[in-house]
């Protein structure tokens, strides 16, 4: 694919996943949750030039830190997104505006990295480099929504759902 390419899917699935994620959604743990993700770094790792071919060493620890930063961004974005148990015990979550400021907080890393990737002169793959950190955020964040929604519906009994855990008011006795 072209990077012209890559850039508009990138762009696509971004977007479709953080308003979906922005909205109540049921969480199915028995799910290919891995599917997503592992289609995004399939079609990134065939791309050539993943690496500078010049900067081979430099090229890959920009890799590195991209993807340390994507699976950062992965894992606080699940971290601050809203679980809960319905009346039915299905399981729903709903990005908060924490989880909105981790995106900002990736996003502005990742332009930082290709800004330090261009002044010192190495220059991969970025869509590449880009969708496979997409995938690796992804791939974090499913995984570790999935296990969360688990622990609520595991077999020791619910957990409780956010708010849950306040005390609830006394009856009044009659006399």
């Amino acid at each position: 694919m072209s990077g012209l390419v890559n850039a508009l899917v990138i762009v696509a699935v971004a977007a479709l996943v953080i308003v979906r994620q922005f909205s109540a959604r049921q969480i199915g743990t028995d799910r290919r949750w891995w599917l997503l993700p592992a289609i995004l770094a399939v079609v990134a790792l065939r791309e050539p030039d993943v690496l500078d071919a010049h900067h081979h060493t430099g090229s890959a620890l920009l890799l590195g830190v991209e993807l340390l930063v994507a699976l950062a961004t992965g894992a606080g974005w699940a971290w601050t997104t809203r679980l809960w148990i319905e009346t039915d015990g299905s399981v729903w979550s709903k990005s908060t505006k924490a989880s909105g400021g981790v995106w900002i907080v990736g996003i502005a890393l990742r332009v930082g990295l290709i800004a330090l990737g261009a002044l010192i002169g190495v220059h991969p793959n970025t869509s590449a480099a880009l969708m496979l950190g997409l995938a690796a955020t992804l791939l974090v964040r499913a995984g570790v929504m999935t296990w969360r929604a688990q622990s609520f519906t595991g077999t020791a009994g619910s957990v409780p759902a956010y708010g849950s855990s306040m005390a609830q008011p006394a009856r009044k006795e009659r006399a």
